[in-house]
């Protein structure tokens, strides 16, 4: 009796053994599946991740195309290098009296092209700067100066890129806006004429990027059609030396200018 009980002991063990032995084994091609499965995961989430960065990267607008604004200035333009600005040395007395105005200015610049509708409720302006245009005062002139706090414009149409160049006439101011208020608000788009006075324009223009508020006594005499992008890119790269008001640091060169009849 003795002897049977020993070996019916032994045999349970022995099953007991071999089942443990069986869910170990289980256990290890459970995680080993795991381990595979996971690792094949990860593989097909990265694939997918590559995937959708690529297609992102490919439709992110280039920094260099002009409409990759959205009012993001803090993207700065991609300008072409130009040469030196013209020697001002085109002198021009007086607009001839078979000037005509165009119905557009187009300002070819190395950040991309601005358009300007000409507005038919300034027409002497107009026929000044179509003349102007026309006999290549503004090729190969710097817009020198950028403001971004109080008013937004960049300025431009000055061959010394000083701020005191121009031809050697003025004209008579035309077209301001009509109010009793020291101030009117220049609408974004705007284009007006710069001066030192009553009477005084000459060539010098701004182009205006953002509402501003400034006494009503400057020239309107166009509108931008496109190109404001280039504008909110140019002001995005603030003013040379960190200020407010001064030369963009961003040059910005009017290589030509030209006008649609």
């Amino acid at each position: 009796m003795t002897n049977k009980r020993d070996r019916e002991l032994a045999r349970a063990k022995y099953e007991r053994q071999q089942e443990r032995r069986s869910q170990r084994q289980t256990r290890d091609r459970l995680t080993k599946l795991a381990i595979s499965a996971g690792v094949i995961l990860v593989v097909v989430i990265g694939i997918a991740v590559s995937k959708n960065v690529s297609k992102d990267s490919a439709a992110t607008p280039n920094a260099s195309t002009p409409s990759a604004t959205n009012a993001s200035t803090t993207s700065l333009p991609i300008c072409q290098e130009v040469g030196p600005n013209r020697p001002d040395t085109l002198k021009i007395t007086k607009v001839s009296p078979k000037a005509q105005a165009g119905s557009a200015l187009t300002l070819k610049t190395n950040c991309g092209k601005i358009d300007i509708a000409l507005d038919k409720r300034a027409p002497m302006t107009a026929t000044v700067m179509s003349y102007l245009a026309s006999r290549g005062f503004f090729n190969q002139t710097q817009c020198h100066r950028l403001t971004t706090a109080g008013i937004y414009v960049l300025q431009c149409g000055d061959p010394t890129a000083t701020g005191s160049g121009g031809p050697d006439f003025s004209f008579a101011d035309e077209n301001l806006p009509e109010t009793t208020s020291a101030t009117v608000v220049y609408k974004r788009g705007t284009v007006a004429m710069a001066n030192s006075g009553p009477n005084t324009n000459g060539s010098q223009f701004f182009l205006v990027y953002k509402d501003s508020p400034l006494p009503p006594k400057y020239t309107v005499w166009g509108e931008i059609t496109s190109g404001l992008d280039i504008l909110d890119q140019v002001a995005g790269a603030g003013v040379a030396g960190g200020g407010a008001d001064g030369s963009p640091n961003q040059r910005v060169v009017i290589t030509k200018a030209s006008v649609t009849p």
